[in-house]
């Protein structure tokens, strides 16, 4: 059960913290926060880490979805592709 102090839980107090929060800082305050935050992470755990949790990340939706999830996806990226080399060449390449 939420915690409550007056009649506003917990979760309610945040949510209504981050958008003031949104509302006086603005999209580019988060941009700059991830920024630092990505950049420090980077500098201090180097890329062993991100190869970690990406191979953890990986091996994760391998399990939950299966092989036939990555064919789907891979289809899907194909059919992408094609599609915008055929806009390329009947936009006047050349």
């Amino acid at each position: 059960m939420a915690q409550k102090k007056g009649s506003m839980t917990v979760s309610e107090a945040g949510k209504r913290g981050g958008e003031t929060t949104s509302e006086r800082y603005g999209h580019g305050f988060y941009e700059n926060i991830g920024k630092k935050g990505g950049k420090t992470t980077s500098e201090r755990y180097g890329s062993p880490f991100y190869e970690e949790i990406g191979a953890k990340g990986g091996q994760t939706t391998s399990k939950k979805y299966g092989h036939e999830f990555y064919e789907e996806i891979g289809h899907k990226g194909g059919q992408k592709v094609k599609e915008l080399i055929e806009r390329g060449k009947a936009g006047g390449a050349g």
